[in-house]
């Protein structure tokens, strides 16, 4: 089980309006410190968590944060219309755009995602598979 992720920024205030424009609308807290951002989901008394805390902080080793070619984090949304949303309030956050909210042609028929780029240029990924929703081929 992955037990977190962390992305690098140079900018905590930008990281972090860009980030709550969409994390608390799928359930994830904040805890802010010194180091950074740390986002988590709820985890009921005496469970062990079942999805990785996010955390956005400056690099450990003082030097720039830079975007890793190929690395993505998702997270997953309810509905589709969560997803264009979301996608929309990370653009307006200072996020940009790196594919519409839609279906893919070379992705499953249900699977349903719309890409972004952080502020630092980390790559986001919001999806919803929402069985009850129509598909790509419905």
């Amino acid at each position: 089980m992955i037990a977190y992720v962390t992305v690098g920024v140079d900018d905590i205030a930008v990281a972090r309006r860009f980030y709550n424009a969409f994390l608390p609308a799928l359930g994830y807290g904040l805890e802010e410190g010194p180091e950074g951002l740390s986002y988590s989901l709820p985890v009921p008394d005496g469970a062990r968590p079942v999805s990785p805390d996010f955390y956005v902080k400056p690099p450990f080793d003082g030097g720039s944060a830079t975007a890793g070619n190929g690395n993505m984090v998702a997270f997953e949304a309810v509905t589709q219309k969560q997803v264009r949303n979301l996608h929309a309030a990370a653009l307006a956050a200072g996020g940009s755009d790196e594919g519409a909210p839609g279906f893919r042609a070379s992705y499953g028929p249900r699977f349903y995602v719309g890409y972004l780029r952080d502020p630092q240029g980390n790559k986001i990924a919001l999806f919803s598979s929402n069985t009850d929703e129509p598909g790509r081929d419905d």
